[in-house]
């Protein structure tokens, strides 16, 4: 049987890689330590593979009835998609898919009727884009990438993102190969609302809350708490890309997660932030 070897869950925001230099010098610094600080624990635990959940953005997914999820299947991605580099201000960059790893993914996610496709042509935005770029700067981890529709409605449910979790650590532990060292993680928020009326603020009392609330490692909590409707009131269109976090949560099995950075950033237009989940049941 696999392992999983760390579960992870940050904000993707692309004014990290974007603009960064428009936020206050002890923003950009405490931003860039805590990306470095998660890349540290990451690497850490040297993993074979990081098994990653992202919004889709809808960038790949039909916007009409669309899956809850898509795995990644192709041996090998390349991001940002061209009209996305400027925006990042990243170049090129290429990392390796696990296809067999994603057959399982996909296959296991069928069997639990979770809502989902696979397709072998995703494009990437910030979504992979800004947490790679700190986490795993030399593309040198092999990715599969799972997209999520966190903001078409109807998005998952926080139930059905935690169960997609669980699906996924079952799947690691029943059906990869044995000795393959795992890595979980989630990419998405923390509070924002892309394009509307509240574009430029952010709810700190929120992620402040939902982050500490990770921390009690009550996954029936969570799901009861931090539903989808509590998300839209703190940013709409965004926030609910923290259900990805939820499918972290779920793949670490109900243990308590640890916050590793947070920082309240206007310039960003985002609550930047990550966690861990220390243990693994």
């Amino acid at each position: 049987m696999a392992e999983i070897v760390c579960v992870m869950a940050m904000a993707h925001a692309p004014g990290v890689t974007g603009w960064l230099t428009a936020a206050p010098r002890d923003e950009q610094e405490s931003i860039v330590a805590g990306y470095q600080e998660m890349g540290r624990l990451l690497r850490a635990t040297e993993p074979d593979v990081i098994i990653g959940v992202a919004n889709d953005h809808m960038l790949n997914l039909p916007l009409e009835d669309p899956p809850d999820f898509c795995v990644g299947t192709a041996a090998k991605w390349t991001g940002p998609a061209d009209f996305f580099k400027d925006w990042l201000q990243q170049d090129s960059y290429t990392v390796d898919g696990m296809p067999d790893v994603a057959a399982a993914l996909a296959k296991a996610g069928a069997a639990a009727d979770l809502k989902l496709s696979a397709r072998d042509d995703l494009l990437f935005d910030d979504n992979w884009s800004v947490p790679l770029y700190y986490v795993n700067p030399d593309y040198s981890i092999p990715l599969v990438p799972i997209h999520m529709n966190c903001i078409n409605p109807p998005v998952p449910t926080p139930e059905e993102s935690v169960r997609a979790g669980r699906v996924i650590a079952d799947c690691i532990g029943s059906d990869l190969p044995a000795g393959l060292r795992v890595a979980v993680m989630g990419t998405g928020g923390l509070s924002h609302e892309p394009g509307g009326p509240r574009y430029f603020t952010l709810d700190e009392k929120f992620d402040r809350w939902f982050m500490d609330l990770l921390g009690n490692g009550d996954l029936d909590q969570v799901c009861r708490e931090a539903t989808v409707e509590r998300m839209n009131e703190a940013g709409g269109g965004g926030t609910t890309e923290l259900l990805a976090w939820m499918v972290a949560m779920g793949a670490a099995g109900g243990t308590p997660a640890k916050s590793v950075f947070y920082v309240p950033s206007a310039e960003m237009r985002c609550g930047i932030g990550g966690s861990i989940w220390e243990t693994i049941a």
